[in-house]
């Protein structure tokens, strides 16, 4: 992994950031798998005695995860799964210590298969079901694109109504970068 304090690329700093809330042996989530680096973090930070489960609806994209664990040795401590993360509770039974969402396409891929507000609200619901006292769900927001926008709206506007008793939901941005910059949020489970 590079230095994230010079080149503060959304990932490494969400991956910074969650590091603190994995021990060794605990379960993940990777809601959007996309090209595996998400899904090798998660894999690399719980180690041996820990499971991954990692999500994507596009095959490609669970392949390339697939050889980015194997050639990392990291094969072992997921589950792939080729299918929509707003299923994600039919799969995912224990309870997790980090979930990480990346909103919008596989990068390098098809543009036109992008995640979808509808659904990415599912998942975000079901997602915070799953969180364990102390863990937290890491979103990186990208509302570029023909839905970007509407699914940043949907997921903020639910975030913003969780009980405060219960949740602290942290929004990071980028502030003086243009363009619509990724938004990093994280959502503790306090209670």
């Amino acid at each position: 992994m590079s230095d994230f304090r010079t080149k503060y690329q959304i990932t490494e700093y969400c991956h910074h950031f969650l590091a603190d809330y994995i021990c060794e042996g605990d379960c993940c989530v990777d809601a959007t798998c996309g090209n595996g680096n998400d899904t090798l973090f998660l894999c690399q930070n719980v180690g041996r005695a820990g499971k991954v489960y990692a999500f994507d609806v596009q095959e490609t994209a669970v392949e390339n995860t697939r050889r980015r664990l194997t050639e990392a040795g990291c094969e072992d401590r997921a589950v792939l799964i080729c299918g929509g993360h707003e299923h994600m509770s039919s799969y995912v039974r224990e309870k997790i210590s980090v979930i990480m969402f990346n909103f919008g396409y596989l990068p390098g891929g098809d543009h036109s298969l992008a995640t979808k507000a509808e659904t990415s609200l599912m998942a975000v619901k079901q997602g915070l079901d799953l969180l364990k006292t102390g863990g937290v769900m890491g979103l990186c927001i990208y509302s570029g694109g023909d839905t970007g926008y509407e699914e940043k709206e949907a997921l903020l506007g639910y975030l913003k109504n969780l009980d405060p008793g219960k949740w602290l939901v942290l929004i990071h941005e980028f502030y003086n970068r243009k363009n619509d910059p990724p938004l990093p949020v994280f959502v503790i489970r306090l209670k």
